[in-house]
């Protein structure tokens, strides 16, 4: 409650002057929403109080200072803050996205590297296997051979 009330005065001195700005300490989890009116616009507004109005924006991008004796030039004025502003949230929106992307390739890797990796470990499992049923099948003939010699060994024994 005393977040609004705080915000409300700021709004309020903001609306009645356009050279001061009172700004009012608000808690972070609180959003805080800025508007800002072009309709009662005093007259002694400077050209200089328009030329900063998006900082952020390339310099041919700024949004040209309005004639204020014309309500058509504070409209196109007003269209093009507008404009503007879409223009800074598509920026964002595209960056945010970029980053995600970012993410998400990384996250490919990763998981392209585990599935070469796993891709190997199979590869190399089936070559010892096979290895290891030839040593197996070599161990049984070696085994065979050994008794064969062991029954004619035992043989000449007893013929002697």
């Amino acid at each position: 409650m005393a977040g609004s009330k705080q915000l409300e005065q700021t709004s309020k001195s903001i609306d009645s002057s356009a050279h001061m700005i009172t700004t009012a300490r608000v808690p972070a989890d609180k959003p805080v929403r800025i508007a800002f009116s072009l309709n009662d616009s005093p007259d002694d507004a400077s050209p200089e109080n328009f030329s900063l109005a998006f900082p952020e924006l390339d310099q041919q991008l700024q949004p040209l200072p309005p004639c204020h004796d014309s309500k058509e030039s504070m409209q196109v004025y007003k269209q093009h803050c507008k404009i503007a502003e879409e223009y800074n949230e598509v920026k964002k929106e595209i960056a945010l996205l970029e980053e995600r992307k970012k993410e998400l390739i990384a996250r490919l890797e990763q998981v392209e590297k585990e599935s070469m990796d796993a891709a190997q470990l199979a590869k190399e499992y089936a070559e010892l296997t096979e290895e290891n049923r030839t040593l197996k099948l070599a161990q049984t003939q070696c085994v065979e051979q050994l008794e064969k010699l062991r029954i004619q060994y035992q043989k000449r024994q007893g013929s002697s």
